[in-house]
């Protein structure tokens, strides 16, 4: 109920958000420097209660064209229940291929919204102890994951936007570390 509530929330402030389409080219139509293509961001997730789940996940990246994105950063996620608590840590790399800039171009809603489609990898480390059936194990491992998944853009002003990504686990989720869907909210700027 509450990813529910956060997600509704979310979208009210997506809706009633005003923003611009970034800049893809400048006046004379050549592609804009590489300062102007980067751009940093992520997401962070806060969870309390019987179960503690605290995640960080900055991003850097480049608009390689002017709808195809990819970049990488660190994740860093702690996690307790009533059986223990763990650290989990990694890194992801993802590409996204924007597939309408504007929706309002095609609806004229007023929702100046993109549509895209993402995919990524995302490498963690995790203790053995924790994930394993053998409580006595000790040292981590590392599994890697490839999701897959589309999300809406919301610009928020001329380089920044808001976004709502559903990725699905296509490689296996054997470890039960990621929702179906799961869903990130990750501003970028």
């Amino acid at each position: 109920m509450k990813k529910i509530l956060a997600m509704a929330f979310c979208l009210v402030m997506a809706a009633t958000a005003t923003g611009q389409i970034p800049v893809t080219e400048n006046a004379e139509g050549e592609t804009p420097p590489v300062n102007q293509r980067l751009f940093f961001g992520g997401s962070f997730g806060l969870q309390f209660g019987t179960v503690t789940n605290i995640k960080v996940a900055p991003l850097a990246g480049i608009w390689l064209l002017p709808r195809i994105a990819a970049g990488a950063g660190p994740t860093f996620q702690y996690y307790k229940d009533p059986f223990g608590r763990t650290s989990i840590y990694g890194g992801r790399a993802m590409l996204q291929l924007t597939l309408i800039q504007n929706l309002n171009n095609i609806i004229p809603i007023g929702l100046n919204a993109g549509i895209y489609v993402n995919g990524e990898y995302e490498a963690l480390s995790l203790q053995r102890a924790f994930f394993t059936s053998d409580p006595d194990a000790i040292g981590r491992f590392w599994h890697g994951t490839f999701l897959a998944g589309a999300g809406l853009s919301q610009p928020t002003g001329r380089r920044s936007s808001m976004n709502i990504s559903f990725l699905w686990s296509i490689t296996g989720n054997e470890y039960g570390i990621y929702d179906t869907p799961e869903i990130r909210i990750e501003f970028y700027f």
